[in-house]
């Protein structure tokens, strides 16, 4: 088979290189390819099982066109500053540039035009100041909230743009490897099960996401792709009632904290706040359930929930971060039974585990039903523990309440970014040809800034006409 551009993964990278090519007037042959379904036909049984029942052979929620982004919250961070290291390899003035452009082909699409986060400057100045009271920083950063019903629409609407303009997709296809000739890519080896095929084409995009992080680290491995090893977070998934984070969803919607406490100093920050929302489960191809969050436009419950991460970055002569971050997630859902755990932080601090009928009898009941009352300080590495308590605790300064005895930690939350892959402004790896590009390419971290590398990624091609 032979096209001009065979992108890997419908993620929202690779959806941005296909649609940026069109916009650009392009008139090459585009292939994408995408081991998970249309999305029109993604379901999650779970509404109605009411607990996870372990899909095969890909989980619906992160498998499948529009990528994991879209059926989470489907947030739109719409600075710079959020959503990964892409500034560093264009400059700010380039990514912000096309963030907004970005931006502008979502709302064409039917994304809601109100934007979280502006305004009430008097009160982010006082939420800011009592974050710096605390040793943390504030990072305010105007939000377009999809939702995660409305992301589906939209995403659609994409979908069949780009079937209805000629590009090609390859459904239930998962890609096993590229076709190398000495240092050349010249396409790769794709099939479904039953037919294999080789895939022959100028330029490959190798767009796979956080779900093939594990996967491109291998391909870099095996064929001297230039690369480095990256960060891995480490973390958990708090929920809290509403009522506590009344003041910080209504003046930020998303409050991006980031803080180095003590005694170890690493990173750890607030990330994917979900007012409203609800706690949800997801499954990778080990058959590793993770836990994320999920906030919709027209439902909500009455608790608010948010990750806290802590950075991970390893030295010779370790380098496999991704591999550490799985070996903490097993560990957890073996305690769990293959669910995640919960625990109350008045719990942990308690150094015992929490009891289901502990649970029932809280004001907080969790929005994850199948979640299992246990000790996730049993599995989760001690610096990792010690470092998201501190930062709980710090939390509490900002937002009263927030490090209360009924607070819940839900693990394992975990994100994979690929190791690092080198390349130029471009986006040219070492291999001529081949393009990695969003979060499997380790610089992007978030649903707007993928999306933007993809834009970016299709007008470089289209040049070529």
């Amino acid at each position: 088979m032979n096209c001009d551009v065979v992108i890997i993964g419908a993620g929202p990278s690779g959806i941005f290189t296909a649609l940026e090519l069109l916009r650009r007037g392009s008139r090459k042959r585009i292939l994408l390819v995408e081991k998970g379904k249309a999305i029109e036909e993604r379901r999650c049984p779970k509404q109605k099982t009411k607990q996870c029942v372990n899909c095969k052979p890909y989980c619906h929620i992160t498998t499948g066109f529009s990528g994991a982004g879209a059926f989470s919250d489907g947030k739109l961070s719409l600075s710079s500053e959020v959503g990964g290291d892409l500034p560093s390899l264009i400059g700010d003035a380039q990514t912000q540039e096309t963030i907004d452009y970005t931006d502008q082909i979502y709302l064409e699409f039917g994304a809601d035009s109100h934007i979280e986060g502006t305004g009430n400057s008097d009160e982010v100045k006082e939420i800011r100041k009592r974050a710096i009271q605390a040793g943390l920083k504030l990072v305010d950063c105007p939000i377009r909230h999809l939702g995660t019903e409305k992301a589906q629409e939209i995403y659609q609407s994409i979908e069949t743009y780009l079937l209805d303009h000629g590009v090609e997709i390859l459904f239930g296809y998962e890609c096993t490897d590229v076709i190398l000739s000495g240092e050349v890519c010249r396409g790769v080896l794709v099939n479904n099960g039953r037919d294999h095929l080789e895939v022959f084409a100028p330029h490959t995009v190798v767009a796979t996401g956080r779900r093939g992080a594990d996967w491109l680290e291998k391909l870099c491995a095996d064929h001297h792709i230039a690369h480095q090893p990256g960060t891995v977070d480490i973390g958990v998934r708090v929920e809290v009632r509403s009522e506590i984070m009344e003041r910080v969803n209504n003046v930020l919607y998303e409050s991006k904290l980031i803080g180095y406490p003590q005694p170890f100093k690493n990173k750890v920050r607030t990330f994917c706040q979900n007012p409203g929302g609800i706690v949800s489960q997801e499954n990778y191809d080990n058959d590793l359930a993770v836990v994320n969050g999920h906030s919709y436009k027209d439902f909500k419950s009455d608790n608010t929930n948010l990750a806290i991460l802590c950075s991970h970055n390893f030295n010779e002569p370790f380098h496999q971060p991704i591999a550490y971050a799985q070996k903490v997630g097993e560990l957890t859902n073996m305690l769990g039974a293959g669910h995640i755990l919960v625990q109350r932080l008045g719990d942990i601090l308690d150094g015992k585990r929490t009891w289901q009928e502990e649970l029932s009898r809280s004001n907080l009941r969790p929005t994850l039903p199948d979640a299992v009352a246990g000790d996730i300080t049993a599995a989760m590495p001690y610096r990792a523990m010690i470092n998201i308590i501190n930062f709980i605790q710090a939390v509490d300064h900002v937002v009263p309440g927030f490090a209360s005895i009924e607070t819940l930690l839900y693990s394992p939350e975990l994100k994979f970014y690929s190791n690092r892959v080198k390349m130029d402004s471009a986006f040219n790896t070492n291999i001529a040809g081949l393009h990695c590009l969003g979060d499997s390419s380790g610089w992007t971290r978030g649903l707007m800034m993928a999306s933007a590398m993809g834009v970016l990624m299709g007008r470089r091609l289209a040049l070529e006409e």
